[in-house]
């Protein structure tokens, strides 16, 4: 959200480059007072919201999950330990998602990333969606949400990144940038 915020400051202050030095000239304290005070208050009802969507989800160390891939491969979660992993949940019906679904199969190609769709139908019906969807990112089908409601999750998508001790070291709800994910799987290789 710092990011967002950094990124609006730039954008207005390059729309108004060729008027910026009047307008710095003539912003008054008062003015710029305000706009501060409308940036933390943006940012603090971004951080509050993700706060409360994040409050039941898993912390720390992740439930156990042990469960077959749509592929048919088995998986363990505890077993993953040798670098960091995205555990992506998600769902076929959830236009979010939908929009994330690119993201996570480039980061796929390049990192261990494990996905669970949510409510999405049996393996038949999640088989054709990847192949119409031409995605092939390893998925765990959770038809009826159990594993959904071990990690506390009450929407999608979400995003835990594990450390290579076992350890959610991130927590994402919502929409996240492939590069922030990129970002956040490469600093959890240091926590």
């Amino acid at each position: 959200m710092i990011m967002l915020v950094i990124l609006f400051v730039i954008i207005t202050i390059v729309t108004l480059r060729t008027n910026t030095m009047n307008f710095i000239k003539n912003i008054t304290l008062k003015q710029f007072t305000y706009f501060t005070l409308q940036v933390l208050l943006i940012i603090a009802v971004y951080f509050g919201v993700k706060t409360y969507t994040q409050r039941n989800l898993a912390q720390d160390i992740p439930p156990t999950l042990s469960a077959t891939l749509l592929s048919g491969q088995a998986f363990n979660l505890q077993a993953q330990r040798d670098k960091p992993l995205l555990l992506h949940f998600w769902a076929t019906w959830c236009p979010v998602c939908k929009l994330e679904q690119s993201s996570i199969q480039s980061i796929s190609n390049k990192h261990n990333v494990i996905t669970v769709a949510m409510q999405s139908g049996d393996k038949a019906e999640l088989n054709s969606y990847m192949h119409n969807e031409k995605l092939s990112f390893p998925v765990i089908v959770d038809n009826d949400g159990a594993i959904t409601n071990r990690f506390g999750i009450q929407a999608v998508p979400v995003s835990f990144i594990i450390n290579t001790e076992g350890k959610i070291v991130f927590i994402e709800s919502g929409f996240t940038s492939s590069w922030g994910l990129k970002l956040r799987l490469w600093l959890a290789n240091f926590l």
